[in-house]
């Protein structure tokens, strides 16, 4: 990643960045309306980005999970409709810490370009908050970049890393990692080998970012420092959204980069040739 901003900021980086984009990507699990929810109240001269239609695929084969990457054409066409180009500098919030304003800064830093996750989201925004529809953004120009390989990792690459003893971290719940919560994935269970590291335990307290020595102590615990091989390691989640915060607290800490399996558990767990394991596996201890 080449990005110039680093990949978390707080507020007083919006004062010193006026023009940056900034982005509220709101979306729940349990179907509750982002959209709805950014009209309620929203940062002043946010848009709203719609994870659905916007950060991810449709009519591809369950194997490619429920949140696959959009095509670059049509990621592009996405950004550039929302005032987002290839110069923007783009900060994107949700009211989750970043469960789901990371999968935006992910998808944009792995093009280089300029992208940052609000520490805290929406609730450590002290300023008054707008109502309403937003404003129509200005359409910007916004070349599309294939996705980079290197930084991706197929369901074949994350067995392989998790059969090499290299780290392969399951971002989602202890339940849903153990297989006791299905929830809305085809199977239980998590990909055998791999180890259960919460995106949530990337926050402290204040469900802002912990420090970075905490962060490398958490890491660690997990098979991730400084002499772990750049991109052996593995992130996934349910479908590539929460993962996204694991990339962006390694990459705050120092630490070498993961590659993210987008099709995730979701994929996984709809290809009846892939093993599931259960039970507690590899547990984080940061």
């Amino acid at each position: 990643m080449h990005s110039l901003c680093p990949p978390v900021v707080d507020a007083s980086f919006l004062a010193e960045h006026p023009h940056a984009v900034v982005t509220d990507v709101r979306w729940y699990l349990d179907g509750r309306d982002g959209h709805a929810a950014f009209e309620e109240g929203h940062l002043p001269g946010a848009i709203w980005i719609d994870l659905e239609h916007d950060l991810a695929a449709v009519d591809l084969p369950a194997t490619a999970g429920r949140h696959p990457f959009p095509s670059a054409t049509a990621f592009a066409h996405a950004m550039a409709a929302h005032g987002i180009g290839d110069d923007s500098i783009v900060v994107a919030y949700d009211d989750t810490s970043g469960l789901t304003a990371g999968r935006l800064v992910v998808m944009l830093r792995m093009l280089g370009r300029n992208a940052a996750v609000l520490d805290g989201g929406l609730a450590a925004w002290s300023g008054p908050l707008q109502t309403g529809p937003g404003a129509t953004p200005q359409p910007a120009a916004f070349t599309p970049m294939e996705w980079p390989a290197e930084l991706l990792a197929s369901a074949d690459d994350a067995a392989q890393q998790a059969a090499a003893g290299h780290p392969v971290l399951d971002a989602r719940a202890a339940d849903r990692f153990t297989g006791e919560q299905a929830l809305i994935d085809p199977r239980p269970g998590h990909i055998p080998g791999a180890r259960n590291a919460p995106w949530s335990a990337v926050l402290g307290s204040d469900r802002k970012l912990r420090s970075i020595p905490e962060l490398t102590a958490h890491f660690a615990s997990l098979g991730i420092n400084a002499d772990t091989p750049e991109r052996s390691a593995v992130t996934y989640c349910g479908s590539g959204v929460s993962a996204c915060m694991n990339l962006l607290a390694l990459e705050h800490a120092g630490l070498p980069a993961a590659r993210l399996y987008v099709a995730s558990w979701s994929g996984w767990s709809a290809d009846p040739q892939r093993r599931a394991e259960t039970g507690q596996g590899h547990a984080a201890h940061g």
